[in-house]
């Protein structure tokens, strides 16, 4: 492979009209340069083709550039892939030698239906230990969660990926696609990914990728050249509990450290152990605005500590839900009074109800009431018992219970690690609809698409986390490529006086600081050597 770059002819420039001269657009090299300088720094474009056996049109794309340029314009400009072309075109950083034009919607949908689930697995645990080596990521600690995505395809579609299932967004009319990632704790790098039915449940997708965690495994400690074995700890909420899960992460070389459920027999026995005077205890250092508590016990047959962690703003967001829940109570516990005097409800249908009524955000605990009378002429007595509430606050609401075989970790870090767990969440913000890197809208029908569109999706994501890393920033994501997005040529046209089309330049944009360090740190002159212009002597010097 190889490029070509016209420098222009040897004679002087032409003697330029400045009030002829006219501004027709401009052309990206911020954004997609760094992101291009990322991919090439762990050769993804070889990882995806070595993985997937060089798939792809004869003298097209292949399957790696098909993918890191869906990728890259998800992370940039988010559209569908009958625009990548256009995309591509209106760049001065190029990914491939290939034109653009070779880059058509329906060649993406037919590369993507000779990919399989076991070649973009290998593929995502060759990227995932070159980012490890390239970047020095920490994984002794890795946060796993789940997601879904709204697709807008119909019934009679055939597919196993979109299923109606428990929609994060509330829309039971549509089909979604589930997403789960294992995410570093550094970096919010994702590691691995796996795309399932949308009414598969979580244990059975972390389940599934037991083979993929024992492999990434390996490759994490190649990656980093560990001579022994890593002790690698993973981290999930509570819709993730099972003891058979438990013991399988164990058998693949992995802790355990999770977010008991409260309805735990295990979980009320330590938050009852915490609501003992003196049991809860502030932390040391960082963490000295948490208080928590810490036992060891058998849950089930397992033996794991249980540490009883107080978030005031878990505790202030479980208030403003209870206000708005007793509120909605209040109301609906009125109407039935009327529905009584009305004579228009039987005893079962009241007590129904108002079951029904005080089933959310633990009203039932506080909320008193007394269903009586005759199937006919029921009655209702109802009150809230403001000691009952003050103790469901004071023992249980902003309370988790975290359980981990870590035994040998300080209760600070076991803390802490678990708060990772928002990489995961931060991760996923970004990927919904208006984020940094959106799945969506998807215009993707048959399950190929959608799982190759979610590969890029989430390898978007991993550059995007890389970027910032290399860049040394605390801005986030969004402000990061925002600027970065902002380095950009102006394309100026201009009128000589002579005949001949009008020659077309492009001009270096004024940069900040940061700019200038992306433009250091991401190679960009490369692209545009003229942008050099633009910075300082001290600028340009590390």
């Amino acid at each position: 492979m190889a490029r070509q770059v016209v420098l222009g002819p040897a004679t002087p420039p032409p003697v330029v009209d400045l009030g002829a001269t006219r501004t027709v657009g401009t052309r990206r090299i911020g954004d997609i340069g760094a992101l291009i300088w990322v991919a090439e720094q762990l050769d993804l474009i070889g990882h995806i083709d070595r993985a997937c056996g060089n798939l792809g049109a004869l003298q097209g794309p292949s399957v790696g550039e098909w993918t890191v340029a869906v990728a890259i314009q998800r992370a940039c400009a988010p559209g569908p892939k009958c625009d990548l072309a256009d995309f591509l075109e209106g760049s001065v950083p190029r990914l491939s030698c290939l034109p653009s034009s070779t880059f058509s919607g329906q060649g993406f949908h037919r590369v993507a239906q000779q990919v399989t689930d076991v070649q973009l697995e290998q593929a995502q645990v060759a990227i995932s230990k070159a980012s490890v080596a390239r970047f020095e990521l920490s994984t002794d600690v890795l946060a796993f969660d789940t997601t879904n995505f709204d697709t807008h395809i119909a019934t009679a579609t055939s597919g196993a990926l979109a299923r109606r299932g428990h929609a994060k967004s509330k829309r039971s009319d549509l089909r979604v696609v589930g997403l789960g990632v294992l995410v570093s704790e550094t970096g919010h790098v994702p590691l691995l990914y796996r795309s399932y039915a949308g009414n598969a449940s979580d244990q059975a997708v972390l389940g599934a990728c037991l083979e993929g965690l024992r492999q990434l495994h390996e490759a994490l400690d190649e990656g980093e050249g560990r001579a022994q074995p890593g002790q690698r700890t993973l981290v999930r909420d509570g819709g993730f509990w099972s003891p058979q899960l438990e013991l399988d992460l164990d058998a693949v070389g992995y802790y355990s450290l999770i977010s008991l459920p409260l309805g735990h027999k295990a979980s009320e026995a330590a938050l009852q152990m915490a609501a003992d005077r003196g049991a809860m205890k502030p932390l040391p250092g960082k963490l000295s605005h948490v208080r928590a508590a810490r036992m060891r016990t058998k849950v089930g047959e397992l033996d794991r500590t249980l540490v009883v962690v107080e978030s005031e703003e878990l505790l202030k967001g479980q208030k403003r839900g209870i206000a708005v829940a007793l509120r909605k109570a209040k109301k609906e516990l009125r109407k039935f009074e009327r529905l009584i005097e009305k004579g228009r409800i039987t005893h079962s249908q009241l007590e129904q109800r108002v079951q029904k009524t005080l089933a959310r955000e633990h009203l039932s605990t506080f909320v008193v009431t007394n269903v009586g009378g005759t199937d006919k002429a029921p009655t209702l007595r109802w009150r809230v018992d403001d000691a009952l509430r003050r103790h469901l606050e004071q023992t249980r609401l902003g309370r988790r219970v975290l359980c981990t075989d870590r035994h040998n970790w300080s209760t600070a870090r076991i803390v802490s690690g678990f708060r990772g767990q928002w990489n995961v969440e931060e991760l996923f913000r970004r990927a919904k609809k208006g984020g940094v890197v959106p799945w969506g809208p998807s215009h993707q029908w048959t399950d190929g698409a959608l799982r190759l569109h979610t590969f890029a999706t989430v390898l978007g994501l991993m550059l995007v986390s890389l970027a910032r890393l290399a860049l040394k920033t605390d801005a986030s994501a969004r402000q990061t490529m925002k600027n970065l997005g902002d380095i950009r040529a102006t394309l100026v046209r201009t009128a000589t006086g002579k005949p001949g089309r009008r020659p077309t330049v492009m001009l270096a944009p004024e940069l900040t600081t940061q700019q200038r360090r992306a433009v250091k740190v991401f190679d960009l002159e490369r692209w545009f050597p003229t942008i050099l212009s633009c910075m300082t002597r001290e600028a340009v010097d590390p």
